[in-house]
């Protein structure tokens, strides 16, 4: 039921959300507009009813180059004015945004600025660009404020521009130490500015700082990989996020192989997973814990990941900005994906930029929330029964025990004999997502994913 994939192929993909977001048509509009028209939808949880949380996200599309990697809705040389459009398109979205009945007065729990390079802005757009979001909106009480960051984009009077802004998570996209490498994979930093960045964040005092590491970039070796871990330590930052590379179809990489029908110059995936094994080995023998398929963690007590684990427990994600992705009262939405597209619906018509959605039934959404939460490496059976009504082992028998015997799964039960809890082995969590699309509908296998 598995796939073991063994080459990295181009379609390769990490898996977000589901259905794919291929399936996602214009079709369903009505569906958003009507959820967003209406009250906010209360979750049902083992402690009973409650408010349903509510995130932010904001796609910041700015880059000084585009990484041969990348598969995001990103723009190079953008001129100052074609920036402070977009500024002005954006937070006039969220002023519309924070005038739909589906806010329901709630807070926001989470706020996450991605791209795109939010920090590719300079000091003054982002102060202007803080001043007018709060005119329509405020994150005072967030759990968490995210922005991320690319080393070379960063300044010491940025950073510290940023903890005065009220951000309490940086993620800081390091990728390599190997100047080498980066040049190779498309990367615009070289690590003298990883360093120099370092100085300034460390200087600002962020609550939680996390530091992003590719497995299996052009050119990785397994000595360079050591290398990443060992100065990674070195910084010891709050956590750290590794990703194992890939290659949608849309990137330089994949546009290249696709047309040259030449192998990937990218690791195999047993590579990858070595690679991946041996950092959450050095991690976790210097004091860190494993949090997921792809995170570690130094200190369980001080740093969890609102963002993360509220959108993976059906969380609404209020999405603001180009081809951003979004999902409220049950129903998914992404924005439509063209610059002329984006700024007319908003800064000429005044409407939302909305491109298409998809109504998921109680079926999909009880599989999207299992199999996000299954990137953590285990599943609380009794949160899906007192949730969706479903009991996930006895639905998905089939497949628990192909896994089990396989290595990458163990079932575990309570007193009375009754399996409780899922866990994920070491083995099953390096390849999570090739474990994944055996819970998907017949219908949704093997197509393509965006």
């Amino acid at each position: 039921m598995s796939t073991e994939a063994t080459k990295t192929e181009v379609g390769s993909y990490f898996i977000s959300n589901y259905p794919p977001f291929s399936q996602w048509t214009g079709d369903s509009l009505p569906a958003i507009v009507d959820a967003l028209a209406k009250p906010p939808l209360k979750q049902q949880l083992p402690s009973g009813s409650v408010d349903t949380p509510m995130g932010l996200y904001l796609h910041i599309p700015f880059c000084r180059k585009r990484c041969k990697f990348c598969y995001f809705k990103v723009f190079t040389q953008m001129k100052a004015e074609e920036i402070e459009r977009y500024v002005s398109a954006l937070t006039r979205e969220i002023e519309l945004v924070s005038k739909q009945p589906v806010m329901g007065g709630r807070p926001f729990r989470f706020v996450y600025f991605g791209g795109g390079t939010p920090s590719f802005l300079s000091v003054k757009q982002l102060q202007s660009l803080f001043d007018r979001l709060h005119k329509s909106i405020s994150w005072d009480h967030a759990e968490e404020v995210t922005f991320e960051c690319e080393p070379g984009t960063l300044s010491e009077t940025k950073v510290h521009a940023l903890r005065e802004l009220g951000v309490t998570r940086l993620s800081l996209g390091v990728e390599n130490f190997s100047d080498a490498i980066l040049e190779e994979n498309g990367r615009a930093h070289l690590s003298k500015e990883i360093h120099k960045a370092w100085e300034w964040i460390v200087a600002a005092g962020f609550p939680n700082v996390n530091i992003d590491l590719i497995s299996g970039m052009v050119g990785e070796t397994w000595e360079n990989w050591r290398e990443n871990v060992r100065r990674t330590l070195e910084l010891s930052p709050e956590s750290v996020t590794i990703y194992q590379m890939e290659l949608p179809f849309n990137t330089v990489y994949s546009k290249d192989l696709l047309q040259t029908q030449q192998a990937a110059p990218v690791a195999d995936w047993q590579t990858k997973r070595d690679w991946v094994r041996f950092a959450f080995e050095e991690f976790q023998n210097a004091g860190y814990a494993v949090s997921s398929a792809y995170t570690v963690i130094k200190d369980p007590s001080k740093v969890s990941f609102s963002y993360r684990d509220n959108l993976w427990r059906g969380s609404d994600l209020l999405a603001t900005g180009i081809a951003s992705f979004g999902h409220v009262s049950g129903v998914h939405y992404q924005n439509v994906p063209e610059w002329n597209q984006y700024l007319g619906a908003i800064l000429d018509e005044n409407r939302l930029p909305i491109g298409r959605a998809f109504v998921p039934t109680t079926e999909q959404s009880l599989i999207r929330e299992m199999i996000l939460q299954l990137k953590r490496g285990y599943l609380d059976v009794a949160y899906f029964e007192t949730k969706f009504q479903t009991d996930i082992v006895e639905h998905w028998q089939s497949v628990w025990d192909e896994y089990v015997n396989e290595g990458y799964v163990s079932l575990k039960e309570d007193g009375a004999g009754k399996c409780n809890r899922i866990e994920l082995t070491m083995d099953g969590l390096l390849r999570v997502d090739g474990l994944l699309p055996a819970f998907f509908e017949e219908q949704f296998r093997g197509v393509r994913y965006t």
